[in-house]
């Protein structure tokens, strides 16, 4: 069965922008889904105050070898310069979990 992983980044300061994601996905420059992913999602939950990422994947092993090969590096390269402009917002998630999907259905 498919497996969910989740990320929730607290709304600072009522920050509703999306340069933080917008900039790591250009950076990813994907031109197509990475192997084994099978659904991406994001968006701002207002309600609980994050924006949330959910992927599913066919298999944890793929969602972790794109992690740690792709989205890592790219994340670490972006918050050392945060940090070096003394730029705050480029925080690690508040929440981040995988767990194992009962059911899926895509349409």
């Amino acid at each position: 069965m498919a497996i969910a992983y989740l990320q929730e980044f607290t709304i600072q300061g009522g920050d509703t922008s999306t340069k933080n994601y917008d900039a790591v996905a250009a950076a990813l420059d994907l031109k197509e889904a990475p192997d084994g992913l099978l659904i991406h999602t994001a968006g701002f939950d207002h309600d609980a105050g994050v924006f949330r990422i959910l992927d599913v994947w066919e298999t944890r092993e793929h969602g972790e070898r794109f992690i740690a090969e792709k989205l890592t590096p790219i994340v670490e390269r972006m918050g050392q310069e945060a940090a070096e402009r003394a730029d705050d917002t480029f925080t690690p998630p508040s929440r981040e979990t995988w767990y194992e999907l009962h059911d899926s259905m895509t349409g």
